[in-house]
Order: C-alpha cells, then sequence, then structure tokens
C-alpha cells in the first residue's frame, strides 16, 4: 500500500575531496581524453546512444570542470543506422594541431563507415562536417602527428564477428580520410585481454604509447611502452600495468583508458576513466564509468601515477529548470532519437512530447551525477518520470487520467508496483535514491541503493514504492553506460513544467 512520506535529508555541504576518490567529472562520462592550449584544458568523452553526442567540458585548472556544449550535434556527424543500448559513441581523441581542434571517434551505430573525424577553430563548435575513414574499421582511433607533419591514426581492429584483432597503425590524409599506406601492427600490449585505447605522445625522445587493457571491468588497467619512432619498434615499461586497482579494495575500481596531458608548468598529468561499486558483493555501479584525473611524475623515462596529487573540489551537481531558456541546457540529451524531435515548447511554458513515449527516443534525459540524490518533476495533465539504465531497466512515475502508476522493468519483465489517485491535473513526481535497508539474512546482503518513487496527490507527497537500486546497475544490465533522468508522458497532451536535481545526504 501506498504511505505518505517527505524527505528530511540534509544538502551536502563537502566542498572538496581527494582525486584518488572524487571524480572530476562524476556521472557517466567515460573514456575521457583531453588537450591543452594555453592557459585553457578541453576534455571531451563518450556518449554511447545519447545525443547529442560527444560532450566536451573546459578548465583552466584541471580540477573545475564546465561543459560548453557537446562536439556532434548533427545527424550528419553522429548518423544513427543501429541503435540500442552501448551503440554509438566509443572512445575518442581530442588534440590541438595547425590551429585546428581535432576529433575523432568510433560510431558504433554506423560502425562500417570506420573511424569518424570531425575539426573546429572553436572547442564550443560549430564542429565540421565528418569526414570517414572506412578503411580503419574498430574501435578507440587516436590522432598524432609527426615532426615532419605528416598524421597517423592508431586504433583497435574489431568487429562483431571474429572480435578484437589487435593495435593497427597507418599514415592518413586528414581531409580524405584516406590511409596512405596499408595499415599495420605496433605494440600490442602486455598480453592482457582487450588491448584497446591507444594514445601515442611525443615526449623529449621518444614517443610513448598508452593502452588500456585487462577489460573495461574490474581487470581494467593502463600499460606504456615507447619507441624512437611512432610505428615502433616499441619497448614495455618494466613494471607494466602502470596503473590499476584490480585485485585491491580500493573504492575506485576498474580504472583505465588514460589520456596524458602537460601543463603550462612543465607538469604532466592525466585523465583517467573508473567506476564506484557499491553494496554487496559483487559490488554494483550504478553512476556509469566516470573520470578521474591524477598526476604523473618521471622515473627513469617511464610514467608513474600520482593518484593523490590533487583536491577536487566537489562539483555543484544540482539544478532547476522550467525550459525557458532559447535552447535546452546541455545536460539534455536523448538515446537513439534527438532532442529537437523529442520535445516541443509550450507557448505557455514548459515542453510537450509529441511522439508521447512510443520509443526510448521520445524520452529527455540528464545523467543522474550523485549516490543519494532526490529529483522532482512537475507535470500537467499526464507525465512521466523514470530512472534509467537503458530501454530495458527502469522504473518511474507515470501519471494520467487522475491516477499515479510506479512502474518497473527488469529485463523482460514489466510491473505495475502500486498507485495512487491525484486530485490536481497539475502533479509533482519525485525520483530518491538513498541508503540502502539491509535484507533479512545474516549478513545483510544489500544492493547500492533504494530507489523511491514518490508523487504528491495533491494531499502531500505518498511512496508508491521503494526498490533494491542493484536492478539499475552495469552488473544487472551490462553495457557501458550510466543512470539517467528520463522525462517523457503517455499522451501528447501532457506538459512539462520544471524539473529540479540536487545531492543528499540520507
Amino acid at each position: 500500500m501506498p504511505e505518505h512520506t517527505s524527505t528530511a535529508s540534509r544538502a551536502i555541504t563537502d566542498t572538496s575531496a581527494n582525486g584518488a576518490f572524487q571524480p572530476i567529472l562524476p556521472g557517466f562520462y567515460p573514456d575521457p581524453t583531453i588537450c591543452r592550449v594555453g592557459d585553457d584544458y578541453y576534455l571531451a568523452t563518450s556518449s554511447f546512444e545519447y545525443f547529442p553526442g560527444a560532450p566536451i567540458f573546459h578548465s583552466t585548472d584541471l580540477v573545475s570542470w564546465t561543459q560548453i556544449g557537446s562536439i556532434l550535434t548533427t545527424r550528419e556527424q553522429f548518423r544513427l543506422t543501429t541503435p540500442g543500448p552501448s551503440t554509438g559513441i566509443y572512445g575518442s581523441t581530442l588534440r590541438f594541431h595547425g590551429g585546428r581542434f581535432w576529433f575523432i571517434t568510433t560510431n558504433v551505430s554506423d560502425f562500417a563507415a570506420g573511424q569518424v573525424i570531425v575539426h573546429a577553430t572553436d572547442p564550443a563548435g560549430p564542429w565540421s562536417e565528418p569526414v570517414f575513414v572506412p578503411e580503419a574499421v574498430g574501435i578507440d582511433p587516436d590522432l598524432c602527428w609527426d615532426d615532419d607533419g605528416e598524421s597517423y591514426l592508431t586504433w583497435h581492429v574489431l568487429d562483431f564477428t571474429v572480435g578484437g584483432q589487435g593495435i593497427r597503425q597507418a599514415r592518413m590524409d586528414l581531409e580524405t580520410g584516406r590511409l596512405r599506406e596499408p595499415h599495420y601492427p605496433i605494440w600490442q600490449g602486455s598480453g592482457m585481454q582487450a588491448a584497446e585505447g591507444p594514445h601515442l605522445y611525443r615526449i623529449g625522445d621518444h614517443w610513448y604509447i598508452l593502452l588500456a587493457e585487462g577489460g573495461t571491468e574490474r581487470g581494467h588497467c593502463v600499460t606504456a611502452a615507447r619507441s624512437t619512432s611512432p610505428t615502433g619498434p616499441f619497448e614495455p615499461c618494466p613494471w607494466n600495468p602502470v596503473f590499476t586497482h584490480r585485485s585491491s579494495s580500493h573504492p575506485v575500481q576498474s580504472v583505465g583508458h588514460a589520456d596524458l596531458v602537460q601543463g603550462p608548468d612543465g607538469r604532466w598529468a592525466v585523465v583517467y576513466l573508473g567506476a564506484r561499486p557499491r553494496g554487496s558483493t559483487p559490488g554494483f555501479h550504478v553512476l556509469g564509468r566516470e573520470t578521474f584525473l591524477a598526476g604523473i611524475d618521471w622515473v627513469d623515462g617511464w610514467p608513474v601515477f600520482d593518484e593523490y596529487r590533487f583536491d577536487i573540489p566537489v562539483p555543484d551537481t544540482a539544478f532547476e529548470d522550467d525550459f525557458s531558456g532559447a535552447a535546452l541546457d546541455p545536460r539534455w540529451v536523448v538515446a537513439d532519437g534527438e532532442p529537437a524531435s523529442t520535445v516541443e515548447r509550450d507557448p505557455d511554458g514548459g515542453l510537450h512530447f509529441p511522439s508521447a513515449g512510443r520509443s526510448s527516443a521520445d524520452l529527455l534525459c540528464a545523467r543522474v551525477r550523485d549516490f543519494a540524490w532526490v529529483a522532482e518533476a512537475v507535470v500537467e495533465r499526464a507525465g512521466e518520470f523514470r530512472l534509467r539504465l537503458d530501454e530495458r531497466h527502469w522504473c518511474g512515475v507515470v501519471v494520467d487520467a487522475g491516477t499515479a502508476r510506479a512502474i518497473l522493468r527488469i529485463g523482460d519483465v514489466w510491473q505495475e508496483v502500486a498507485a495512487a489517485p491525484v486530485r490536481t491535473p497539475r502533479v509533482t513526481l519525485r525520483l530518491e535514491a538513498s541508503v540502502p535497508r539491509s535484507a533479512p539474512v545474516p549478513f545483510g546482503y544489500a544492493g547500492p541503493d533504494d530507489v523511491t518513487l514518490s508523487v504528491d496527490t495533491g494531499d502531500g507527497f505518498v511512496k508508491l514504492a521503494r526498490l533494491d537500486g542493484r536492478y539499475f546497475s552495469t552488473e544487472v544490465a551490462a553495457g557501458f553506460t550510466g543512470r539517467m533522468l528520463a522525462l517523457g508522458s503517455p499522451h501528447p497532451g501532457g506538459r512539462l513544467l520544471s524539473v529540479s536535481y540536487r545531492p543528499i545526504y540520507d
């Protein structure tokens, strides 16, 4: 039975935490790639099926970041041939060369087209029309340039029949996307599975290559090798892997996919991804893979990670949005669709959903960025507010025809958990994540959190359901993404008036 409840949580007041534990980009921002121009740093991440693709951020100090837009903002740049969970934009490389920013990535939704290259003079955009590299099918492309200005493409050759086939390289023409020579193998890593995510750098007298090895799960790590030429042969670091948390009790796991950057003072740093599992064994990560920062020291010509070097300001993740601005905030994205066709502005304020819940492309989404949080959506006549990991793993509240229903979807199971009547056409829907209640077994096995679904019926908030958050985790759903807040409507007459989100302590 529904029960009346209230939120008595307090706002987060901590201002900073050590970078070994606090991400610079909390939430679903994996596969970071970074470059510096003067005193400014720019960072982009993977975004998978969500459009616009490849969010890009700016910083002047490496620790505080502001999103300045997305790189792939047109369907020519991010073609949608094959939709679905964990398709779309994979690992990428962002670099500045010859007065331009260059971005190269893999679009798994248009996999046969090969790697995708765009460029811009302003990293906030607009970015150019895409150039495709059909001779380089695979994932995780890297761009670098030698002293003569020759550009080199390095990537992980992969298809979805044979699987991974190693790290390959070739010189290429950036304007046409044609390879200048047959591609050839270079360093294949230290022998662990899934050697991928190559990045090459000219540092001093050597060319260095970093790889991600061990898979992007708990065995993830960073390995390094060096050569006097970008083509090799490469000498592996004698203490590979140079960075990992595998088989440790560190609260940040799956670390890897690293990209180096040098500051104006000559010191080096590195961004990398990690996941923060919670709950009983095997641990469940719900925010996706996040972006972290560490320092780099050089010992005997090899990179040594100093993950404790930086104190990271805890980002202000709270927001309120009444959609009154001329454009949507860049936080809003759509899976397998695009915001311009998912929502329409109402002349009296707020948004309509013209397609009204026919598919995942009819939901407007924003990343969940905290472990404990509360979010509210004010809707009129009809509306839907979900916590979404993918189209088969979500929960939420749907209001229509004077009734609010709590819905749970886990795989092929779809269930209405509870319902309550609402007395007013304007209704507030609430989602909340909080510390889990221990299960009634000797060791108190629990998921990472509990997710509570509530609605203001006109007489105060009524709790419709409290659910185990493990069912909205990567360990259950699989894939590469993290939790999203998702908004929609069961029919076009519904109107979304506002959304608010704030982190909490339970």
